[in-house]
């Protein structure tokens, strides 16, 4: 724990959050569809809004979720000297193929600059059921199911702490450990930038945070005690806070073996106060996926929640569920953002959890 004078020192937020000892778990964002599309730095704030290329990108991920509550996580990530071709873009899409899964499945194209923007909305559209425009870029697509993808934040127009800490840890993966199996690139801010250095994982979908150089053979080589990575899991894209939570439970017990078995979660209920307890039972029943996204980001201050997880081996030989419960056990105090200069390092409290009970049936 990060004494007072200790955090007066402190220039970011991963700083203390890393110091005070938060645990990341419980933080990676729930996602159905995943976007990668390969653009230039810098990533400005203006860039975002006037764009031309990204502003009505912007707009369709808003209809997308907001008229047929699907909910997709854009990333962009940027031109590398090896991976990249001049004149041309980069767009992976992901999509989870059922409801328990192990992996996303891939889809690459590389197309030419202009044709990028167009690319992106048909895969939008074909999602939202309108015409299926994305035949017209079936000669673009690459055979690189193969290939696993790391993406490193390095966004330091966001928090600068993902720049900070996020480019040391990204030129030593992308040094050491790319071949022919593994990419690895420099991305734009996915949340979470108080667990600075942060990466996504595809197409398993697991988020990463508070990377050291001395985890990385374990987490790129997947051989060795899982423990390891314990303290610097955000938890799987597939499910939600307390499930994401469950869930790191049952690979630190089942080991490397957990991450090929299809899974799913279920929060069954929740330990909440005033009228959020009446509210949650009636409100969750409501079918629009829309509700049920505002719902979960509503109640996350849960004291306590029962989980199950369902799992199938890859050979569908087994199968089974894990019921869980997950309580809060304490707080710590951290930091949601980096200062900018002449700041003072703004301090809330994080609830922590654990699983207190995990059983199999």
């Amino acid at each position: 724990m990060l004494t007072q004078d200790a955090l007066a020192d402190c220039r970011f937020c991963s700083q203390v959050s890393k110091g005070n000892g938060e645990d990341p778990i419980g933080t990676a964002g729930t996602a159905n569809h995943w976007l990668v599309m390969e653009l230039p730095q810098p990533w400005t704030e203006q860039m975002f809004k006037e764009d031309p290329r990204i502003t009505p990108l912007i707009e369709l991920f808003k209809k997308l979720f907001m008229r047929h509550g699907i909910m997709m996580q854009p990333v962009l990530i940027a031109p590398d000297r090896e991976y990249s071709h001049p004149g041309k873009t980069r767009v992976i899409y992901y999509h989870r193929p059922q409801k328990q899964f192990a992996q996303f499945e891939k889809q690459e194209f590389i197309v030419p600059e202009a044709d990028f923007p167009r690319l992106a909305t048909a895969i939008m559209k074909q999602l939202m059921k309108q015409p299926n425009e994305l035949e017209a870029f079936q000669s673009y697509r690459q055979d690189t199911s193969h290939i696993r993808e790391m993406l490193v934040c390095t966004h330091g127009n966001i928090d600068a702490a993902c720049a900070r800490f996020g480019h040391p840890i990204y030129k030593q993966l992308r040094d050491k450990y790319t071949g022919s199996f593994l990419r690895v690139w420099r991305c734009s801010h996915f949340g979470g930038h108080k667990f600075a250095p942060t990466l996504i994982d595809l197409p398993s979908g697991q988020y990463w945070g508070h990377l050291e150089p001395e985890m990385l053979d374990l987490l790129v080589h997947q051989q060795g005690d899982v423990a390891g990575l314990r303290s610097h899991y955000r938890g799987w894209s597939g499910l939600k806070k307390f499930e994401q939570i469950a869930e790191r439970e049952i690979w630190m017990q089942a080991g490397w073996d957990w991450l090929s078995h299809h899974k799913s979660g279920k929060t069954t209920c929740k330990g909440l106060k005033g009228v959020k307890r009446f509210l949650y039972p009636f409100l969750r029943l409501i079918p629009l996926k829309q509700v049920q996204f505002f719902l979960e980001q509503w109640t996350n201050d849960a004291t306590w929640a029962e989980v199950k997880i369902q799992f199938t081996t890859p050979e569908q030989t087994a199968s089974g569920v894990y019921h869980a419960r997950v309580e809060q056990y304490g707080k710590v105090m951290t930091s949601p953002k980096s200062p900018k200069s002449g700041e003072e390092l703004e301090l809330k409290s994080a609830p922590q959890y654990r699983v207190i009970r995990l059983v199999k049936r």
